[in-house]
């Protein structure tokens, strides 16, 4: 008869504990989870039968109260059997799910004699409730370090079913018997898939959430495949995380976590199953690392599909939904980058004809011109003909390409994202994560140890444990909220300094870089005090952004902590909400400064605008600001893509090489594949969330200044082709094994992108309206180069340049701004870029009826612009359904199976058993609802 809760004596240690606190004799007990009906879901496995008595008969004393420690379980030593590529204890039957790496205390010498007493008496406790608990651990010294133990974890069948029903991870009913229709394309694909023969497709099945009692109805070919190896995993870390190993002073301590940030083990992880370089010698063994690096992270792969379904059975959901979004992303950037480079290649063929460029560059127009100085006393006038070479390339980027591109990437931001909401409703069927958000998700282990508040909960109107009363997460909110606009604040402080520098060092240039109006010096042709401050400027703002990541991730990770969210998506949500804030401002806000702000506030010569009352406001260039932004953007995703790979790929490279040299060094002996493994790099805990980040980031630069770069989405494509083969490369080479967790979608980065999308709209708009010489370029052209106000009789963009810049008496100089280099020749006027009425005019200096028009021209733009782009996204939005009709009907053939296999046969029983009794009633000799004999 199989073992049941309800069959136990009195005292009888729960498997599963509530948030009570426990006192120092209590029963060891795991946390909590989410649903508390845990214990009657382990009821029936006969297999827990034993561990369960002996818990009946021993009590396992907390830290704290252990006098000797011979009622704990310890773990089963074995030699290393010499097979360096075995996944099994050294009975070769046992699967090792997970491998614990802790220093021998009695070895260490860095730690006072009590410490290390104190550590070994908790590893004792936590490894004997695991035992307890149905794992089982096998104990191997190291071959290479004598002071290391690698502790095995395996999960007998009993527990791994009891867990999977606890976690309601979604198994195998039936073979998918739906038929899919081949796309039109799929003999295009297939030129880039893998070979099938190689990566075999994994195979599709109807899935439900597992329940013991209806075990006959799932698929089960064989108890040992029947539950793969990232989800055994994923089970025996789930214990690892809520397994208790000491109480003091009324608080529960448990969980691998917290005993790794204690130094108490060094390192806890699942392992790969073989070398990356080299098939594994047990045959039994499928090498799927060795795969995944042979035909996924190799650089001879950069043009081939990813297999993601393969990606998601060694690594899990949340990894196979990041590279399925990347590689979605990176495909989508095609489109995009074969349009920017158009617009480009389009821009280089029509400098040639580009009218004002060529005003500019001529010797009897621009050679004729003498520009005001742009900074007080030291600057001296310059000729107009030295920004040549700069309205040359401004004549790329500012074209009619660039608005056309503009308008064409607002509607791809938003077909990008409503067909990657198809493709993850696809991924989230396939992958069973539909329903995971309701049902699979547990309670932080974090949240879990801080519930010692009850409320009464308004739904089911029962008692239940929460870290926080009503006021209290009114505060902490309040608390967090503050915190983080006190350092987006900070932020925006750095910028302003970045701002003075420019203005400051502008000075600097300008009476350094001596600028005649007569001469012909090569290098005054191209490094003028306008480049030279902006290149300087954006070199310092890229390393200040580079110091601020590192400090502004810390403070996050504090907020987040402090907020304590309660499931493991809330903490990702908020930190990455938290995160993206920081880097929106930090990256940013320098290209907001230059795009919608420097030289729109600088009044005339006469009459400066000042910074702080001391420094005089920045002017653009005479062709405008856009290629000053061009330049920033240029610098930035550059210089963040070259550090990011320093940081991410070339950083745990040498970390590992160092490892293996002295590894090597010290030992020719053969070493086990979890001590290989241990020598590898931790993936961290964010896990995937720098590389979300950097994707995010890198999004944005793409499509919110996108009208300034058309080249963006190239360099973009190029990142990404490399950046998806660097991760699978790291991640499958360099990095330990991660452990495999559930992921419904892309979670926060979702909607961030959303909002994006929308801004992305706005600041193209303002960029050509506000940033670049188009919209002034165009009134000239249809009003201003005609009558009434012009003198050519049909339109033409001759005399733009004479008629854009207006003209400044030098005798109406204030004495503090004036400059203190001679005037040369008989010139009595200088010109500057802004439209306003000539000295002896009556309105002099007040902007003239074209500053009007132009004013006019550019609100109207944005507003056409905006709403025009706006219209198509939402009629984009409306016909394209996030679920495609496939994925609807594959998802309503599930419902039907799992309605009819799991609860129609309980039917069919309770009908059978009932026939049987009214049988027995109607048909039997002493029915009480026989009639009476009269």
């Amino acid at each position: 008869m199989p073992f049941s809760f309800h069959s136990l004596p009195q005292r009888t240690t729960k498997l599963f504990p509530t948030h009570e606190c426990v006192s120092d004799l209590e029963l060891v007990q795991f946390p909590k989870p989410a649903n508390h009906e845990l214990h009657v879901m382990l009821s029936g496995y006969s297999s827990l039968d034993q561990h369960i008595l002996e818990l009946n008969q021993v009590i396992i004393p907390t830290y704290g109260t252990v006098p000797d420690q011979q009622n704990l379980h310890t773990p089963e030593w074995a030699d290393f059997d010499e097979k360096p590529d075995s996944l099994f204890f050294s009975d070769g039957q046992r699967r090792i799910d997970f491998v614990l790496v802790y220093e021998d205390e009695s070895k260490k010498m860095t730690h006072k004699r009590s410490d290390r007493k104190k550590q070994k008496r908790k590893r004792q406790v936590y490894e004997s409730n695991l035992i307890n608990n149905g794992l089982q651990l096998e104990a191997t010294r190291s071959v290479l370090d004598e002071k290391l133990i690698f502790v095995k974890v395996h999960a007998p069948w009993e527990v791994l079913c009891a867990y999977a029903e606890v976690m309601h991870i979604k198994l195998p009913l039936q073979p998918d018997d739906l038929k899919t229709r081949d796309s039109a394309f799929n003999w295009f694909s297939r030129l880039f898939r893998v070979d099938e023969n190689i990566i075999k497709p994994e195979q599709e099945f109807f899935t439900a959430p597992f329940e013991k009692e209806h075990l006959s109805n799932f698929y089960i070919q064989d108890k040992d495949t029947f539950f793969n190896p990232a989800t055994r995993s994923r089970i025996v870390h789930f214990i690892l995380s809520r397994v208790e190993y000491a109480t003091k002073n009324n608080v529960k301590k448990f969980g691998i976590n917290k005993l790794l940030d204690a130094g108490i083990y060094k390192a806890a992880f699942p392992l790969h199953d073989s070398s990356f370089r080299h098939p594994s010698t047990d045959p039994d063994c499928p090498s799927e690392r060795y795969l995944l690096y042979k035909e996924w992270a190799h650089p001879k792969n950069i043009f081939k599909l990813q297999p993601l379904d393969f990606i998601r059975k060694y690594y899990g959901e949340k990894i196979g939904i990041y590279f399925a979004w990347l590689g979605f992303y990176t495909n989508m950037l095609i489109v995009a980058a074969v349009v920017g480079v158009g617009c480009f290649l389009y821009g280089c063929l029509t400098k040639d004809n580009c009218t004002w460029s060529q005003e500019v560059c001529d010797p009897n127009i621009g050679g004729n011109i003498i520009m005001c100085p742009q900074c007080d006393k030291v600057c001296t006038y310059w000729n107009l003909t030295i920004t040549c070479e700069s309205s040359k390339k401004l004549c790329i980027f500012d074209s009619f390409g660039t608005l056309v591109f503009a308008v064409f990437m607002g509607i791809w931001v938003t077909l990008f994202l409503e067909f990657w909401k198809r493709r993850q409703a696809e991924l989230e069927y396939e992958w069973d994560t539909v329903e995971y958000l309701e049902q699979e998700e547990q309670i932080r282990p974090e949240y879990e140890a801080r519930c010692t508040h009850v409320v009464m909960n308004e739904i089911t109107q029962q008692e239940e444990h929460v870290p926080y009363t009503a006021c209290g997460k009114c505060m902490r909110m309040t608390f967090c909220t503050s915190a983080v606009l006190f350092w987006i604040l900070l932020i925006i402080a750095s910028v302003i300094g970045v701002i003075v520098y420019r203005l400051s060092v502008f000075l600097v240039f300008s009476a350094t870089l001596s600028q005649h109006i007569t001469g012909t010096q090569a290098i005054r042709k191209y490094l003028t005090p306008q480049t030279a401050t902006s290149v300087t400027a954006s070199v310092i703002s890229f390393i200040v952004i580079m110091i601020l990541n590192i400090i502004y991730e810390k403070v996050a990770i504090m907020i987040t902590d402090f907020e304590l969210p309660r499931t493991q998506t809330d903490y990702e949500n908020s930190l990455t909400t938290k995160m993206f804030l920081f880097q929106f401002v930090n990256y940013y806000s320098s290209c907001f400064y230059i795009a919608f702000f420097k030289g729109k506030f600088v009044g005339y010569p006469g009459n400066p605008v000042y910074w702080l009352g001391k420094y005089r406001n920045e002017e653009c260039d005479p062709g405008g600001c856009l290629l000053e932004l061009t330049t920033q953007l240029a610098i930035i995703v550059g210089g963040k893509a070259i550090w990011n790979n320093i940081q991410e790929v070339l950083l745990p490279w040498v970390k590992n090489l160092i490892g293996r040299y002295c590894a090597a060094a010290r030992s020719e002996k053969i070493v086990p594949r979890w001590e290989h493994d241990y020598h590898l790099q931790p993936i961290g805990k964010l896990g995937l969330f720098y590389e979300y980040l950097e994707m995010v980031i890198q999004f944005g630069f793409v499509t919110l200044f996108v009208a300034s770069f058309p080249l963006a989405p190239l360099l973009a494509l190029i990142n990404n082709m490399l950046e998806i083969r660097l991760d699978a490369w790291k991640m499958t080479t360099q990095f330990r094994r991660i452990v495999p967790q559930k992921a419904q979608d892309i979670g926060a980065w979702q909607p961030i992108m959303q909002g994006i999308a929308i801004l992305a709209v706005v600041t193209n708009a303002m960029i050509i309206a506000f940033t670049s010489d188009m919209i002034p370029r165009l009134v000239y052209y249809w009003s201003f180069s005609v009558p009434p106000y012009g003198n050519h009789s049909t339109y033409t963009m001759k005399g733009y340049i004479n008629n854009t810049l207006s003209v400044f008496n030098i005798s109406d100089f204030k004495n503090e701004s004036k400059p203190f280099p001679p005037w040369f020749g008989n010139q009595t006027a200088c010109r500057y870029r802004d439209f306003r009425y000539p000295p002896g005019h009556q309105h002099q200096y007040e902007h003239n009826i074209y500053y009007w028009h132009v004013i006019a021209a550019k609100l109207a733009f944005i507003i056409v612009m905006e709403h025009v782009i706006y219209f198509v996204k939402f009629i984009i939005s409306y016909a394209i359904p996030d679920v495609s009709q496939k994925t609807k009907s594959k998802v309503k053939r599930e419902k039907y199976l799992t309605q009819k296999l799991l609860h129609e046969n309980d039917l069919k029983v309770v009908k059978k058993t009932m026939g049987k009794i009214a049988d027995k009633i109607f048909k039997g000799g002493g029915s009480p609802f026989r009639p009476k004999a009269e």
